[in-house]
């Protein structure tokens, strides 16, 4: 009796065991199937935003009517962003996400069926259009959502690292892929862009990964509330416009998020003055595409520097380092050099690009409870992006008026005024990492 009083005691003392470390990154499997998914979907919408221009322009030679459309893409996603954070929080992520890439692969099918038969017209592509922005605003926060819900707590940086990897290699490798294609004949990029689709597809039917709190307590509305689930109706009655009013209530997100927004929308307005002052320097299309994939590369090489950039500063001064490093990129067709001086501009500012999307993760949607993040994430990136048709249209209107070496130091000037006031803000200087984020 003594020892069996003795042998409890002693059990009870050392306590329940550890619990074993997670499956090391590279061998969870549900991280990796999902990550290849999207990594195909994102693959097949980066070869689609070139080739699908390309056919506009052969089917109708109107440059207007080839930008119009990434304008009806665009259009969709940001109008639809906004429901497409709310479903995700109120109804099962993974049925979202697979009608997402059901609906994407049977409107990328169309266009070289259309084609085939001799039917294809520019009110199709344009439907299609709507329908590719459409399932971007659906599945875009459920694919992040999902990705973080199938790692373990202290991987999910390092998940998020390597899902950089996925956003900056699409970019570098779809455009140039889609060019290839499309030179194999009109319905080639497109088939491709469907094969993707299907690829991502089949892992979102075939990887289980949580449904989302809503979609596992039976949907709102529920019978037999107690106190917390009171308490919860109360914090969501924002509805969908509750991901907002959470990130304006942040005095660190506000100015954080408005960096970010300008960049982007500067970013934007860089790009068409680049190509009109190089190809005046006499840059091939070629050199020109090189020169623009420098940030592409520099965000592959920067993937690996996230853990470092954040050890070395704190979240506001990484923000802001970043931000003016950017200030002179503008300038760069200036300089000698030429494409050469443009491609290390963009690599240089690219390789910040990935800390700041983690940094994101780490201030803002580890942050949140599970119920609103797919909300959040919707807000986030739908002020993120919000300025970048802004920036393209800006840019098209002051190189009607001003040369492009105007139009590039006023983008310049733009970007470092913008600045100013983040610079200065003192919660912004001095914002540190958090200790401890729930996921």
């Amino acid at each position: 009796m003594t020892e069996h009083t003795t042998a409890t005691a002693e059990r009870t003392a050392v306590g329940p065991a550890d619990p074993p470390p997670p499956v090391p990154l590279r061998r969870n499997l549900r991280f990796q199937a999902l990550w290849a998914g999207t990594s195909c979907a994102t693959l097949g919408l980066m070869i689609g935003e070139t080739a699908f221009p390309l056919l506009v322009l052969a089917l109708t030679g109107s440059s207007t009517a080839a930008g119009a459309f990434g304008a009806v893409q665009m259009t969709a996603t940001l109008l639809l962003g906004v429901h497409g954070g709310s479903v995700a929080d109120r109804w099962d992520r993974r049925r979202v996400l697979v009608a997402s890439d059901a609906v994407r692969l049977l409107a990328l099918a169309s266009v070289p069926v259309a084609l085939a038969l001799d039917r294809l017209t520019l009110a199709h592509l344009l439907v299609v259009a709507a329908l590719v922005g459409a399932t971007i605003a659906y599945s875009g926060p459920v694919r992040l959502l999902a990705l973080r819900s199938v790692v373990a707590p202290e991987q999910l940086s390092q998940a998020l690292a390597q899902d950089e990897a996925r956003m900056s290699g699409a970019a570098l490798a779809g455009p140039p892929l889609a060019g290839f294609l499309f030179g194999l004949g009109r319905s080639v990029p497109f088939l491709g862009a469907a094969f993707a689709s299907l690829v991502a597809l089949i892992t979102a039917l075939l990887v289980r990964f949580p449904a989302g709190p809503a979609a596992a307590a039976g949907q709102p509305g529920r019978a037999g509330r107690n106190a917390q689930d009171e308490q919860e109706e109360q914090e969501d009655e924002g509805g969908a416009l509750a991901g907002f009013r959470l990130l304006a209530a942040s005095p660190l997100l506000r100015p954080a998020l408005a960096v970010l927004l300008v960049i982007n929308l500067t970013g934007a307005a860089l790009l068409l003055p680049v190509m009109v002052l190089l190809r005046e320097h006499g840059t091939s299309s070629g050199g020109i595409g090189l020169a623009l994939a420098g940030e592409a590369v520099g965000a592959l090489a920067g993937a690996t520097l996230v853990s470092r950039l954040h050890r070395l500063a704190g979240p506001g001064v990484l923000l802001l380092v970043v931000a003016w490093t950017a200030v002179p990129v503008p300038l760069a067709p200036l300089l000698p050099g030429g494409a050469v001086t443009v491609f290390a501009a963009l690599f240089l500012v690219g390789a910040g690009v990935p800390a700041l999307r983690v940094m994101l993760d780490l201030l803002v949607f580890r942050q949140v409870p599970d119920r609103l993040r797919g909300r959040v994430i919707a807000a986030t990136m739908t002020l993120l992006t919000a300025g970048m048709p802004a920036g393209s249209f800006a840019a098209g209107l002051l190189l009607d008026r001003f040369s492009p070496a105007v139009t590039l130091a006023a983008i310049a000037a733009l970007l470092a005024a913008a600045l100013l006031p983040a610079t200065a803000s003192r919660t912004l200087r001095r914002a540190t990492w958090p200790a401890a984020a729930p996921v």
